[in-house]
């Protein structure tokens, strides 16, 4: 509940700087006078979808994540017996109980959404754009969904053909790491390297975690990069080095890289792809449980409660990703999968942008399907006409057999 408010204050806040932009006509007119050609912005909030559709600008997404939840089920036909909702940490193979479950968590999470978002964007689009308008039609309307994710970690589900992926195009081969650096991963010798991160929102544990934490890496015969801000554990071991900041991409790259444990963050999950790193995942917050499920699904990540982690079932998860074949050989194979590719991503993504820059659009790319009604699009008033119909010939045909029934056995007494 706490999150949920947090969420509507900050759609609230999103909205009240839209219309203080809006009504900031010298602003307004000087972003008018630089004749911008297209608005690329991320739609995880609906600032920049605002204001492409003020300024009749194309509108290009950076898309994860909409104001709705995950990008897909805003455009894309996504089936619920074999498309998961994230974060459902469900698999595309779904047993009966599990389509229930992703059937009901899809109903619940679509009406949390429209509780947190829809009273905020509802009034700003009919301020701005008309009463008749909904809100979530001006996403829907966007040009270009550059989806930050590869099939490669998704699982199969249809798509469109305004929707460009480019899951890690963040991903680069590593580059030399600095000489500290350098000389803290060589002497690893023939053990290697594990690296250890949280991403930049967490960044530090509790003591008495992070001292389990730090007691298991001491125990290692690796040596252990560990990002991490807070106090000196005092079980830290010789073998591990904290730092505030890590080259991530270029460690991961490093040839002597073992094992990556990671909260399961978008970004470090197509780096670990990239290079073929398996992974230890301790989820955290938003989507890492979900991204984290779906390597376990492939056999390339041990994932963890962090409410249940302790010593034994940290060392237990460690040992068993570094010393299993499989986990390896997996994310390799997803390596090379991923790396086999015409363009790289980023390319893709750039050609694309330029393509809606250069043609004003990509209108001919776009389904018109979100301007129908649900029942439309549904087919729902098709098949009502259509039953309607059966029935009425149905119930004709039975009023006919009544009517020569009856005829017949009124003519049978008159013979009688």
């Amino acid at each position: 509940m706490e999150l949920k408010d947090k969420f509507f204050e900050l759609h609230k806040k999103i909205c009240e700087m839209v219309i203080h932009l809006f009504e900031n006509k010298d602003l307004m007119k000087s972003i008018q006078d630089a004749k911008y050609d297209v608005v690329l912005t991320d739609p995880a909030n609906g600032g920049g979808v605002m204001l492409a559709h003020y300024l009749r600008l194309p509108l290009v997404f950076n898309a994860r994540w909409t104001v709705h939840g995950e990008a897909h089920f805003a455009i894309a036909p996504s089936p619920l017996s074999y498309v998961p909702l994230p974060p459902s940490e469900l698999s595309d193979k779904m047993t009966f109980f599990e389509r229930v479950k992703n059937i009901v968590f899809y109903t619940m999470r679509m009406h949390l959404y429209k509780q947190v978002v829809g009273p905020h964007y509802s009034a700003l689009a009919s301020r701005y754009f008309g009463p008749d308008v909904d809100y979530f039609s001006l996403f829907q309307a966007a040009d270009l969904w550059l989806m930050r994710v590869d099939f490669v970690f998704e699982f199969p589900r249809p798509t469109m053909p305004n929707i460009i992926y480019m899951g890690g195009f963040q991903c680069k081969p590593a580059k030399p790491l600095p000489e500290h650096l350098e000389e803290f991963v060589q002497s690893s010798g023939e053990h290697g390297v594990i690296i250890m991160s949280l991403g930049t929102l967490i960044g530090e544990l509790p003591h008495d975690l992070t001292d389990e934490i730090a007691a298991v890496f001491a125990k290692l015969p690796q040596k252990v990069i560990w990002r991490y801000k807070g106090d000196r554990p005092a079980t830290l071991g010789n073998n591990t080095l904290l730092v505030d900041w890590m080259p991530q991409n270029d460690l991961l790259g490093h040839p002597n890289m073992k094992l990556f444990v990671s909260h399961g963050g978008t970004n470090g999950i197509y780096e670990a792809i990239y290079h073929g790193v398996p992974i230890v995942g301790i989820p955290i917050v938003f989507d890492q449980a979900d991204n984290l499920s779906r390597l376990r699904v492939k056999g390339v990540a041990k994932v963890m409660d962090v409410s249940e982690l302790d010593s034994k079932t940290f060392q237990d998860a460690i040992q068993e990703v570094l010393n299993e074949p499989s986990y390896r050989l997996n994310m390799q194979r997803l390596s090379r999968l991923h790396r086999d590719q015409p363009m790289k991503p980023l390319d893709t993504a750039l050609f694309w942008i330029e393509f809606v820059m250069r043609h004003k659009g990509a209108a001919h790319l776009r389904t018109e399907s979100y301007r129908l009604p649900w029942y439309s699009y549904h087919s729902v008033d098709v098949l009502l006409f259509l039953a309607g119909a059966v029935l009425l010939v149905l119930f004709t045909f039975f009023f006919v057999i009544r009517i020569l029934c009856t005829k017949m056995c009124k003519s049978k007494v008159k013979r009688d």
